[in-house]
């Protein structure tokens, strides 16, 4: 038989390791949930470090896919209801009966021209297949900028956001896109932008041009 040797209390870990063994392993723990699982799976970024390790926009891609099948869902028709035969027929001879209106041609409408907008700042960023970048502006909060950007040779991934210690906040988001427009409200003060990037095959070139309320605008990365 084998007899085996139990170990003295000597070599037996301590209360005190045991604790801090706990301790570090749930320190561990936190730091892989904040720094890879919530980027990484949620699109949720508090430290920065997943937009660095290019984790941050598989979250978000993997939200978006999310949303858009529930939408599709949603906005499934229901089946058609079978209109009885004889009730179908009875239709159809009363609007034959009725005598038919004729369709009077519309004139001629006056059609203004659009002003043509001044804008303040405009930026062009070419990107290669599988490339993204950044563009904020410095805004407070509250502060409004009218913007439109337009991707020449293709379409790319986007997501129009803020940032600012301790704060963030993702306005709207879109995939596969050539173009967008419209005025961007400052939730709080901060960096406020766009983030883009090409996933075709070709290089694309965005090009966006803004005006209003911010104090500078530069390209992040």
């Amino acid at each position: 038989m084998y007899n085996s040797d139990f170990p003295t209390r000597a070599e037996l870990p301590s209360s005190k390791q045991l604790l801090r063994s706990t301790i570090l392993a749930a320190v561990s723990a936190v730091v892989l949930l904040v720094a890879v699982v919530l980027p990484a799976e949620y699109g949720i970024d508090p430290t920065g470090i997943g937009r660095v390790l290019r984790m941050t926009d598989m979250g978000e891609i993997k939200q978006q896919l999310a949303a858009e099948a529930a939408a599709d869902a949603a906005a499934a028709p229901a089946a058609p209801v079978q209109a009885d035969g004889m009730a179908a027929a009875g239709m159809a001879t009363a609007n034959a009966a009725q005598p038919s209106t004729p369709a009077t041609a519309p004139g001629p409408v006056a059609v203004a021209a659009a002003p043509e907008i001044e804008w303040r700042d405009e930026m062009p960023v070419t990107l290669t297949p599988g490339e993204g970048t950044e563009i904020k502006l410095k805004m407070v909060e509250g502060a409004k900028v009218q913007y439109s950007w337009v991707v020449e040779g293709g379409e790319v991934n986007f997501d129009t956001h803020g940032d600012a210690p301790g704060r963030s906040i993702s306005y709207e988001k879109g995939r596969t896109v050539s173009s967008d427009s419209g005025v961007l409200e400052a939730a709080f003060t901060g960096n406020h932008g766009w983030y883009w990037r090409n996933r075709g095959q070709a290089n694309v070139k965005v090009i966006l041009r803004t005006r209003g309320d911010y104090t500078d605008i530069k390209k992040m990365m």
